[in-house]
């Protein structure tokens, strides 16, 4: 399994779009291999000392911050997804946030515990 997650300002009245987006984006995702997709609107994220999700993505007045994640067979998969997505005119559209400060990066799990468990 390889996971890949992400972090996103996106602006508050933008909810909905970004809903429509990412469910698009997520048929080509599935395609491509895909295995789950979670997108998760902000409702609790305090500011920390050092450092927190708003300022990773030095998020502005007004926005939320969306956390993301899919998961992938391996790293080979969601690594021939990006490049083709790279390729797709239709993925260079506007989108409803800044992709510029957007983070992301892939993971190999070390643990995990499933719904059932």
């Amino acid at each position: 399994m390889y996971v890949s997650g992400f972090v996103i300002p996106v602006p508050e009245g933008q909810k909905e779009s970004y809903r429509q987006m990412a469910a698009e984006a997520a048929k080509m995702f599935k395609d491509a291999g895909a295995l789950e997709i979670l997108e998760g609107w902000e409702e609790d994220i305090e500011d920390g000392k050092q450092t927190d999700f708003r300022r990773a993505v030095a998020a502005k007045p007004g926005e939320k911050i969306v956390f993301s994640w899919m998961t992938w067979p391996d790293k080979d998969t969601a690594h021939r997804c990006y490049a083709k997505m790279r390729e797709d005119d239709a993925m260079t559209d506007e989108t409803p946030f800044d992709p510029k400060r957007m983070i992301w990066g892939g993971f190999a799990p070390i643990f995990t515990m499933g719904r059932d468990g």
